[in-house]
């Protein structure tokens, strides 16, 4: 049973594309008519017993039709594709071997030698109608097409009335012939259209990629020939200058080669700070880089919580790869049809932030095979492990650890299980600095001049002599500062 069903599940799952698929289900349903025709309007004239021998000769023609028209549709299908040439003569058998059909049809209705019922009517309009669609499909241009339908409709009336049919009974035939083969000749055209269509845009996407790569390419070419030109044409003057200086035994040669060393030292960091560039990026612009590279290829891509205030450079740094990375991976494998990015931070409740905080960030897509279910790559920057779900040799996900394990982050990528694939990286945040105690202020003064109830071994002059100024600098543990209430104290005190 396995080998019956195994080309089907072969073209179920998610690795094929899915213009093959649309492809295949086209040329199956094109198949389709030459069983449907001969059970249609075949297999009923064998139990006619009213058509006598007849019946089972309207029974071999209806096979050899129904094989010649599967046969021009199947060959039609590839030349529409650019697969092969135009089939002339297949189109040429096809419509003489349904238009005699017709006439032969037509001739035995009008003799009496088949009796025009319902199932003589469905034999006539079903023969007509199968012919016109393989025709159509192998057909140029729409003038010719129309040409072929309304041919066979009024040829049919045209027929009918030769035959000695009444004008209505053979309007009605050309009516009923008209319609059929306008009908089935439509959903085979616009069907193969439809698996053109879908052609041309599985190679413009592609087109575009090759085209991105290529323009980051040159890019970061660019950058890097900016960059190492002017130093590299340093270095070699330099170095150039100091083996004659060498020569002629000058001390300048150590000199030059120190400043060749410093060139070659900066150079070296601008290098760094080239490949950083490229690298990094801010996390926010990679989320809404991702939304749209993904949107182009036909995947619905959605943004929760991509809030990323309060995060540092270096985490929206790792992040940003990790999306950057994440994004490249959902265009590469599988067949993705969503796609989801989850940016939240967790942890950190209460006041002075006594949980551990975090960053967490999931992409999660669908389109993978059922194959490995079940299983996580290992965190921490150590490669996948043998049951992670991860072939651990692509330098993406190792690189994304190193990135996450210079912030003690970790990462965690695998199938889910229902198909779809979900990678998760975390990255502690630091903790909060807890609030300082308020500093105590002093009580407020009252009519009576005292700030608080007498101290034992204390007295309300004293109190009243010491100024605001002065308390403030003793409860503050401070040398004392002069204060001008002082001078207010001894005017008062005269006074009295």
């Amino acid at each position: 049973m396995s080998r019956l069903t195994g080309w089907w599940h072969g073209w179920s799952t998610p690795a094929r594309s899915s213009m093959a698929k649309v492809e295949l289900y086209t040329r199956w349903t094109f198949h389709s008519f030459t069983i449907l025709e001969v059970a249609a309007i075949g297999v009923p004239r064998l139990f006619d017993g009213s058509g006598g021998q007849r019946g089972g000769w309207l029974f071999l023609l209806v096979v050899a039709h129904s094989a010649l028209t599967g046969v021009l549709l199947s060959t039609a299908m590839d030349w529409r594709l650019g697969q092969r040439e135009q089939p002339v003569r297949l189109i040429l058998g096809v419509s003489a071997l349904t238009g005699g059909g017709i006439i032969l049809l037509l001739v035995l209705g009008s003799t009496g030698s088949i009796p025009q019922d319902t199932a003589y009517a469905y034999l006539l309009v079903g023969f007509a109608g199968f012919g016109l669609a393989a025709i159509t499909l192998g057909l140029r241009t729409t003038a010719h097409r129309v040409s072929a339908v309304l041919g066979a409709g009024v040829g049919t009336a045209a027929v009918s009335l030769l035959l000695g049919l009444e004008g209505y009974s053979a309007a009605a035939n050309g009516v009923a012939v008209l319609a059929t083969g306008s009908a089935l000749g439509f959903s085979c055209v616009f069907s193969a259209w439809l698996v053109n269509v879908v052609w041309e845009l599985s190679e413009a996407r592609e087109l575009h990629t090759r085209l991105a790569i290529a323009e980051e390419r040159l890019r970061f070419g660019r950058d890097l020939h900016d960059v190492m030109g002017r130093n590299l044409a340093v270095i070699a003057l330099k170095s150039e200058l100091a083996v004659q200086l060498a020569e002629r035994d000058r001390p300048g040669a150590v000199t030059q080669m120190t400043e060749v060393q410093q060139i070659a030292q900066e150079s070296q960091r601008e290098v760094r700070e080239v490949v950083r560039g490229y690298r990094e990026a801010d996390l926010h612009t990679e989320l809404e880089g991702a939304r749209g590279v993904l949107k182009a290829a036909g995947i619905d891509c959605r943004i929760k919580g991509g809030d990323v205030g309060g995060l540092s450079a270096e985490v929206q740094s790792a992040l940003g790869w990790v999306v950057r990375e994440a994004t490249t991976n959902v265009l590469r494998h599988g067949d993705a049809r969503r796609c989801t990015v989850r940016l939240s931070q967790t942890g950190g409740s209460g006041v002075g932030g006594s949980g551990s905080r975090e960053v967490v960030l999931t992409v999660e897509n669908d389109g993978v095979p059922a194959a490995g279910a079940g299983t996580r790559a290992g965190t921490g920057s150590g490669p996948a492990g043998k049951d992670s779900g991860l072939s651990g040799t692509g330098s993406g996900l190792a690189g994304l650890r190193e990135r996450l394990a210079a912030l003690d982050g970790t990462l965690e990528a695998g199938s889910t299980g229902d198909g779809c694939f979900l990678l998760t990286a975390r990255v502690p945040l630091p903790q909060p600095l807890p609030l300082s105690p308020p500093l105590p202020l002093p009580l407020p003064r009252t009519d009576t001049g005292h700030d608080r109830p007498f101290p034992e071994g204390g007295g309300a002059a004293d109190d009243a002599n010491e100024s605001d100024a002065s308390r403030v600098t003793r409860v503050l543990d401070v040398p004392d500062v002069p204060d001008v209430t002082d001078e207010a104290s001894e005017t008062r005190t005269a006074r009295k």
